[in-house]
C-alpha cells in the first residue's frame, strides 16, 4: 500500500539516496535539490508540500506539490491551483505500479485544499517524457498548449 509521508531527520537520508535511472535525471532534480527548493518557495510566499512515498514501510519515491509559488517561470493556470513540481519512483521500485497509486494519493490530498482552493492542478513535463504523459492523462490531466522552457503544460481540473 503506498503513502505518503512527511520527511523527518529519521527518513531524510533514505529519501535523498533514492534516485531515477541514468538516462531519467534529465527529466527529474534530484531529491536533495527539490527540498531546498521546499525552502526557497516558503521564503517566497509560496506552499510547498514535500512528501516520502512508502509502499508499505519501505521509501520509494518522493514528491513535491506546492501552492502559489512564485520563484519559477509560471503558466497561465499556476494562481488557480496546484502544482506537482516534483514526482519520481526510485529505479529499483519502477514498474510496479507505485507511480500511480502515488498519483491517487497525491490527488485526493490536493483535493483537501490544504493550502487554499483550487480550480486546478498542473504539471510541466518534457515532451519526451512519454511514460509521464501517458500516467498524466490516464488520469484526466490534458495539455494546455503551454510550453515553459522545454516541458509542456498539463492540467486538471479539479
Amino acid at each position: 500500500m503506498i503513502t505518503l509521508r512527511k520527511i523527518t531527520l529519521e527518513n531524510r537520508r533514505e529519501i535523498f539516496n533514492l534516485e531515477v535511472t541514468e538516462d531519467q535525471r534529465r527529466f527529474v532534480a534530484s531529491n536533495l535539490s527539490s527540498v531546498a527548493s521546499c525552502y526557497v518557495i516558503a521564503t517566497n510566499g509560496g506552499h510547498p508540500f514535500p512528501f516520502a512515498i512508502y509502499a508499505d514501510e519501505k521509501p520509494v519515491g518522493f514528491v513535491m506539490i506546492t501552492y502559489k509559488i512564485t520563484s519559477y517561470e509560471l503558466p497561465t493556470v499556476a494562481e488557480e491551483g496546484y502544482c506537482i513540481l516534483r514526482l519520481m519512483i526510485d529505479k529499483h521500485h519502477q514498474n510496479r505500479g507505485y507511480g500511480r497509486e502515488a498519483m491517487e494519493r497525491i490527488l485526493a490530498f490536493i483535493r483537501t485544499c490544504p493550502a487554499g482552493p483550487a480550480k486546478v492542478c498542473w504539471i510541466s513535463y518534457k515532451a519526451d517524457n512519454l511514460p509521464a504523459n501517458r500516467l498524466y492523462e490516464s488520469f484526466g490531466f490534458r495539455d494546455n498548449g503551454e510550453i515553459i522552457g522545454d516541458e509542456r503544460i498539463t492540467v486538471l481540473q479539479l
